[in-house]
């Protein structure tokens, strides 16, 4: 296979110099080249078009959210955003990826070196995620070497969920490509919807900032998920980078524990810690939904669902970014019907 072509567009020479070290020691990604600003990038890119950039948002001469906006309207390319982790950034961020970036990953701002070391896994998930990705699909719906650990690291298996009631939940998983098809179903929901749990894999404080933009944008309420939030009718709680959110039941009432502990199929907040204690939680009363991203986080979790007896649907190839998740779901036998991003708000509204 060709290596992955990868542009790295940031004006500090030091960044420059440690993202394209870490790329470069992949042998299934060529760095093309570095630029201080899009500028620079533009004239090199002339001569050889890069798979992937990634990308700053922060820079003289030209921000990478203009830069951006230009090279969804002249000639659409992956890009991942490469920022600090910062409050500040973390709003810009929110922009670029609805301007059409694929992917986040968080760059320090102190102890580069360390860098190389944790979160290099990060930066070449993104970018190998990123050159899959269905740039149409994307467009369209725009409105570190860890162990694999499964859901038990978290929460145990084999207890028998609830009953049926009226009450009903329903429970999202999604990664690469998920923040666009997020807000174009969240948006599209009326103030009356059942209650909803999100894990959307993005770094610690970015999900803060991707809530409040949504709530922002919909009818519906939208919050990044506090230990002991209620799930109910009108509301879409994320959970927050860095940690898991179960989903429980306490009397006749829903509610959602965020909670540490290991990284479970590679990532916290881990779907399949979500699905599974939905699972558990709410049983036949819930609806699973996964959707587009990398690899096969939430494909067993929903498995659990679907034997619960939830109604379970997974996000069809066409309309994915990057048809990961929902493939491995439905390969498992998780999934009871695969429906395009277009038909997920209806799906949701007949839980």
């Amino acid at each position: 296979m060709k290596p992955i072509k990868v542009m790295i567009v940031d004006d500090s020479a030091v960044v420059r110099q440690v993202l394209a070290s870490v790329l470069a020691a992949d042998p299934a990604i060529e760095v093309l080249g570095t630029a201080a600003d899009p500028l620079f990038a533009l004239s090199k890119m002339e001569r050889e078009w890069p798979d992937v950039i990634v990308l700053d948002v922060e820079m003289p001469r030209m921000d990478g959210i203009t830069f951006l906006k230009k090279l969804m309207a002249e000639r659409p390319t992956p890009v991942v955003i490469c920022s600090t982790l910062t409050e500040k950034g973390a709003s810009t961020t929110m922009q670029a990826l609805a301007a059409g970036a694929v992917s986040i990953v968080t760059k320090p701002q102190v102890n580069l070196s360390k860098f190389l070391v944790n979160a290099s896994d990060d930066l070449l998930g993104a970018v190998k995620a990123a050159a899959r990705a269905n740039m149409r699909q994307l467009a369209k719906s725009k409105a570190p070497v860890q162990p694999k650990l499964g859901a038990d690291a978290v929460i145990p298996a084999g207890q028998p969920a609830m009953a049926r009631t009226t009450e009903r939940v329903v429970a999202i998983g999604t990664s690469t490509g998920g923040t666009q098809a997020l807000e174009y179903i969240l948006t599209a929901l009326p103030r009356v919807c059942p209650g909803i749990v999100i894990v959307q894999h993005m770094p610690e404080r970015f999900t803060a900032a991707f809530a409040e933009r949504l709530n922002g944008l919909c009818q519906i309420e939208v919050l990044e998920a506090r230990h002991g939030d209620r799930v109910m009718p009108g509301r879409a709680l994320i959970a927050p980078g860095g940690r898991h959110m179960l989903l429980k039941r306490s009397g006749a009432q829903y509610m959602v524990e965020v909670v540490d502990g290991p990284p479970v199929s590679r990532h916290k907040p881990s779907v399949d810690v979500l699905f599974r204690s939905t699972a558990r939680a709410a049983g036949a009363n819930a609806t699973g939904i996964i959707m587009t991203g990398m690899g096969d986080d939430g494909a067993r979790g929903l498995r659990e669902m679907f034997e619960a007896g939830a109604q379970t649907f997974g996000q069809d190839e066409a309309s994915c970014v990057v048809y990961g998740m929902p493939k491995e779901a439905k390969k498992l036998g998780a999934v009871s019907r695969e429906i395009p991003l277009e038909q997920i708000p209806a799906a949701i509204l007949r839980s």
